[in-house]
């Protein structure tokens, strides 16, 4: 796990200066404390920091092979390395380190760009074809890990930070108001846009390409899945999934640091170290909290419990009120993008703790997503009995309902599961609240036209994924290829790396998501059951105790309290404040709106008015 940076002069072929990559590469000194390293050759300059996991000695970046033809900043890991060496040595091709890191360089020159449909794992990396004078820029299939780039009439710049890029220009970008319209709607913003006006990131399964004085961004990843024929049965698919997870996760286990898993109170991380345990034990497991005080059923004790049944070695780590508003302005700056989900708080407490004894640290993040493990998974599976209900009945009972006070999931999942067309369907189930209502925040005359509809055009080339695929099937895609790497993924990426800890997500294996996306609902949705497969695979593992665990995560839901009943002095005085920053292109009288609404009761506008903080926080940290 690393950070990686670069310039190419692509058009003039103009020198790059050495002392601009390395102010770049500075920035990137939390993510890579143990080893930097430098390539320049005329209008290329590539920069790299290492956090060393794999072959610690032999692994230094940028990487070529042995004529130097063809060169690495690589940021991740690759699990399947072993086998893709054995394949390659099989061609001919010869090895001079044990790293991941060389499997990429030879399987380019063995089969060019189509390398990357070879790698299973986690990866922004950079390749350069000296032959070709070619520049390629690539994000894993999952998005998992990041690159950011910033393209002009002549160079491109890029990073795995935002932060990077910014140490090259001469003053920051102007927030992009198209951008900022999007992170209102789903609290992230969407790939490939960031806030800044000009600097974009990859999406998932993308890769920018340099050559010939142009260049041109393709999906690499592109499946069409199909959903299984011959139909599994219950009992194959449930032995086909645990199979698959073993396996999944032996690869993730590959490492010659310390190793340890960020464990919650539910079932995913619960499953997690049940199949770590097929393969060690005592293993090192950390848990945030808030404690009994603040919350009856703290996620500190069902960890404790899961984590002894396991013989594991639990550290906890309890938050209160006060870490929560104190940090937020820090964890928002390492952030650089706003992303309003109260986890980041907690994640950031458990990376930093995991750090003091561990390099790498397991995530059970990805079973929701594959297999329905949210509230909405049942809106959207089940929407179809309400868009069969007659126009007038669906009329009369939407309205009752939005005369209820607060219940505002319930209100958008009437409004969106109604809507006929399909991706708009999709794109109002994710949205925090409708379109109109976001767009009237902004100031008059500040937002583009149509801002809200861009997402569509984003998720464009992800529609022929969705042929032949259910209703649920279909939503899952955008979960998958969108909202969870922009989201949860990137904020992981970012929180962790912050304190040198290495995150991985075996639940996000390609085997798994590929296997997931050809079961048809009823594997995932079951009488109204979320997860039921993955449900199914657990059981051989965890009691029934821990299986029905109410959903918590990190125990995020304490800090949803906090917000939906009062808001601080301080985070109530950004809102309130005619010189907060946020008002250059906000309205003061629509936010504060919202804010008269929740608090008399009749809206519950929590996970708007937390955005907007989290917003002037970033405004201010930049």
């Amino acid at each position: 796990m690393c950070g990686i940076c670069g310039q190419y002069n692509f058009i003039d072929q103009q020198p790059v200066m050495p002392a601009r990559i390395k102010d770049m590469a500075r920035t990137l000194t939390p993510r890579g404390p143990d080893d930097e390293g430098y390539l320049f050759s005329g209008p290329l300059g590539l920069g790299f920091r290492r956090l060393s996991i794999i072959d610690l000695e032999g692994g230094h970046q940028p990487m070529s092979d042995q004529d130097e033809s063809v060169w690495v900043v690589f940021n991740g890991e690759i699990y399947n390395f072993p086998e893709l060496r054995r394949e390659l040595q099989g061609f001919g091709h010869t090895f001079r380190t044990r790293c991941d890191t060389e499997v990429i360089i030879h399987g380019y020159k063995q089969w060019g760009t189509d390398v990357f449909n070879h790698l299973n794992g986690m990866f922004g990396l950079a390749i350069w074809d000296d032959r070709r004078k070619r520049l390629i820029l690539s994000r894993d299939a999952m998005g998992i890990k990041l690159v950011y780039y910033r393209v002009d009439a002549a160079t491109v710049l890029f990073g795995s930070e935002l932060r990077a890029i910014l140490a090259a220009l001469p003053e920051r970008p102007d927030v992009d108001m198209t951008a900022l319209n999007l992170f209102l709607r789903y609290r992230y913003t969407p790939s490939p846009m960031t806030l800044y006006k000009g600097i974009r990131k990859l999406a998932p399964g993308t890769m920018a390409i340099f050559e010939n004085q142009s260049w041109r961004l393709e999906r690499w990843y592109q499946t069409k899945p199909r959903h299984f024929s011959p139909a599994k049965s219950d009992a194959e698919a449930k032995e086909e999934l645990l199979d698959i997870y073993k396996r999944a996760l032996k690869r993730h286990l590959i490492s010659d640091v310390p190793l340890g898993l960020l464990l919650s109170g539910g079932m995913d991380s619960g499953l997690l170290l049940g199949l770590m345990s097929l393969y060690g034990d005592a293993w090192p497991t950390y848990t945030v909290g808030y404690g009994k005080s603040a919350y009856k059923d703290d996620e500190l004790t069902d960890a404790a419990e899961t984590a002894q049944l396991f013989s594991a070695r639990n550290i906890s780590v309890e938050l209160g009120r006060a870490s929560f508003e104190q940090s937020l302005s820090r964890i928002v700056s390492i952030l650089e993008e706003p992303v309003a989900a109260s986890s980041i708080v907690p994640m950031y407490f458990v990376c930093e703790r995991a750090r003091q004894d561990v390099k790498v640290a397991l995530m059970g993040q990805g079973p929701d997503e594959l297999f329905g493990g949210y509230k909405r998974h049942l809106g959207v599976h089940y929407g179809g009995y309400w868009r069969g209900f007659p126009s007038w009945l669906r009329r009369s009972m939407a309205a009752s309902i939005t005369h209820l006070p607060r219940n505002e999931t319930l209100k958008r999942g009437v409004y969106s599961l109604g809507i006929e067309d399909r991706m708009q369907r999709y794109r109002q189930v994710f949205s925090i609240m409708p379109g109109s209502t976001v767009d009237s925040l902004f100031r008059e005359g500040v937002l583009p036209d149509r801002a809200g509809d861009s997402i569509r055009g984003f998720w464009k080339d992800l529609e022929p994924e969705m042929e032949g695929l259910d209703e649920l099937g279909g939503f899952q895609v955008l979960e998958v290829r969108s909202s969870l790497p922009d989201e949860l993924l990137m904020y992981a990426d970012k929180l962790s790396m912050a304190h040198g800890l290495e995150v991985r997500v075996p639940f996000l294996d390609r085997e798994i998501v590929e296997y997931a996306e050809r079961l048809p609902a009823v594997f995932k949705v079951r009488h109204g059951q979320r997860k039921w497969l993955h449900r199914k695979v657990s059981e051989g593992f965890l009691p029934h105790a821990i299986l029905n665990r109410k959903k918590r995560g990190f125990a995020v839901n304490v800090v949803d309290e906090w917000f939906h009943h009062s808001l601080s002095h301080n985070m109530e005085g950004h809102l309130l404040d005619d010189s907060s920053l946020m008002f250059q292109f906000l309205s003061p009288q629509a936010v504060r709106g919202l804010l008269d609404d929740h608090r008399s009761g009749r809206s519950d506008n929590h996970k708007m008015l937390f955005s907007l903080v989290v917003f002037e926080e970033w405004l201010r940290a930049n």
